[in-house]
C-alpha cells in the first residue's frame, strides 16, 4: 500500500523512500528566505517534498532537485510529475558533484539525510561525521561557491554541534554565515537544530532568531502552525 502524505496543493508518495517526510525538511522549506530566488536547487531531495514546497512558495521559480538514490529519485520524479508545479520542477538522478550546470543558482538548500536522526545515537554519528561525512559538506560548500549567483545563498538544516563545524568549513570556501534559526522542541530547552544561511559576503552581525516547535506536549506552537499552514491540511 502506498504511503501518501497529502498537502494542501500537492501530495507526496514516500513508499519507496528510505528518508520519509520529517520535521527537519518541512521546517527548512517553510522557513528559508526565498526572497529573489528564481532558480533553486534541493540537494538530496528524497521524496521531493522540499522542492515541492519551494515551488509552491515561489510561483515564478524554477526548482531543480538532485537525488543519488535510484528508488528515491524515481519516486521524487513521480511526485513532481503528479503535481501542479511539474513544469517548474526538474529531477536529476545523480550526485550533485556530477551535475551538468548550465546556469547559477540563487538558492541551494539541503536537509542532509544522514543527520536527520543524529541525536538518537550521538557517539556513532559524531565519529562517522569526523571521519567520513564531512567530505560531503566540503564538496557541497565547494559546489555552492562555484555555482551560486553573486547574491545567492546556501541554506542547510543541521544538528547544533555539526552546524558549528560546517560554519568553520564554509569560511574555507569563502562562504559566510549570515543568518541562523535556532530550533528547540520546547521553550527553554536546548537547541536541537539550526537552519544556517551562508552567503559570499559576510555580515557584520549574524541575523539570529529562535523557533520553538511545541507549545506543550503534543501541542504545536503558533509559530510552527503559522509556518506550515500554507502546506499542511491539519492547519
Amino acid at each position: 500500500m502506498a504511503s501518501i502524505f497529502r498537502f494542501k496543493q500537492f501530495e507526496v508518495d514516500q513508499s519507496n523512500c528510505a528518508m520519509k517526510i520529517n520535521t527537519d525538511g518541512v521546517l527548512l522549506a517553510s522557513l528559508v528566505d526565498t526572497d529573489g530566488a528564481r532558480r533553486m536547487l534541493d540537494v538530496g531531495t528524497g521524496t521531493g517534498v522540499i522542492a515541492l514546497m519551494l515551488a509552491q512558495r515561489m510561483i515564478d521559480s524554477q526548482v531543480e532537485a538532485v537525488e543519488i538514490d535510484e528508488l528515491a529519485a524515481e519516486m521524487a520524479s513521480r511526485n513532481f510529475n503528479n503535481s501542479i508545479f511539474k513544469d517548474r520542477l526538474v529531477l536529476h538522478a545523480t550526485a550533485f558533484q556530477h551535475l551538468q550546470i548550465s546556469d547559477h543558482y540563487d538558492l541551494i538548500v539541503s536537509n542532509p539525510p544522514f543527520y536527520t536522526d543524529s541525536l538518537h545515537n550521538p557517539d556513532v554519528r559524531k565519529k562517522l561525521a569526523r571521519h567520513t561525512d564531512l567530505d560531503f559538506f566540503r564538496e557541497l560548500l565547494q559546489f555552492a561557491s562555484s555555482y551560486l549567483t553573486s547574491n545567492g545563498k546556501i541554506v542547510l538544516i543541521l544538528p547544533t554541534q555539526l552546524a558549528e563545524t560546517v560554519i568553520a568549513l564554509a569560511v574555507e570556501h569563502r562562504l559566510y554565515r549570515t543568518a541562523e534559526i535556532e530550533i528547540s522542541s520546547f521553550v527553554g530547552e536546548p537547541v536541537i537544530r539550526k537552519i544556517v544561511t551562508f552567503e559570499r559576503m559576510p555580515n557584520t552581525t549574524v541575523d539570529r532568531r529562535e523557533f520553538v516547535i511545541y507549545k506543550s506536549r503534543g501541542v504545536y506552537s503558533d509559530s510552527y502552525k503559522n509556518a506550515l499552514a500554507p502546506y499542511f491540511l491539519a492547519f
